[in-house]
């Protein structure tokens, strides 16, 4: 599926999101179901990662700053610092998380479960009040991560799943994307 993002003021900002959706495509006008986009922090060039540093993508930030982009990270929004010792998900994955039967744990041993779902439940709630009709999220990160995160060894080791922000998303009907699957036109 297309969700296509209507134009900021200045004529600029218009977007195609890619939704996976079975083999066809279809297009949805995001002005109709209203709202920016949410987008991980981190793309939209925020230095929130674990290691205090930014994944920026052009895009992104370029709707971020126009305002049609709504960055958010929840990790932070669950109380965990910057930097902070990197987690993943151990025993499942976002959603296993959510129903209590993973945990998200760091590299040092901590159980980071509790400000993982804080994070996530309040960052989907906020898009869920701003009517967000997407999430362009950060693959691989233990909450954003949307089809693949690491494996819970913290040896690099990736497997499919989800992380918690895109479950809780999930959860509330809004429609959950990779990055990279973001291109402004006429860029």
């Amino acid at each position: 599926m297309i969700a296509r993002h209507p134009a900021s003021a200045s004529g600029r900002g218009a977007l195609d999101v890619e939704l996976p959706r079975a083999t066809r495509l279809v297009t949805v006008n995001s002005s109709v179901q209203g709202g920016p986009l949410l987008v991980s922090a981190c793309l939209a060039g925020f230095k929130c990662r674990y290691d205090g540093g930014a994944k920026p993508d052009r895009d992104i930030a370029g709707l971020a700053a126009e305002g049609l982009a709504l960055p958010l990270c929840a990790e932070l929004m669950g109380g965990l610092p910057i930097p902070r010792s990197p987690a993943e998900i151990v025993g499942g994955d976002g959603e296993d998380v959510l129903d209590g039967h993973a945990r998200v744990i760091t590299r040092d041993g901590e159980d980071v479960t509790d400000a993982f779902i804080q994070g996530a439940n309040a960052a989907a709630a906020v898009a869920a009040h701003m009517g967000c009709p997407a999430a362009v999220l950060q693959e691989r990160s233990p909450a954003c991560g949307v089809r693949t995160i690491y494996d819970g060894t913290h040896s690099g080791e990736l497997k499919q799943g989800c992380g918690v922000l895109a479950a809780a998303l999930r959860r509330r009907g809004i429609a959950v994307v990779p990055t990279g699957t973001v291109r402004e036109r006429g860029r």
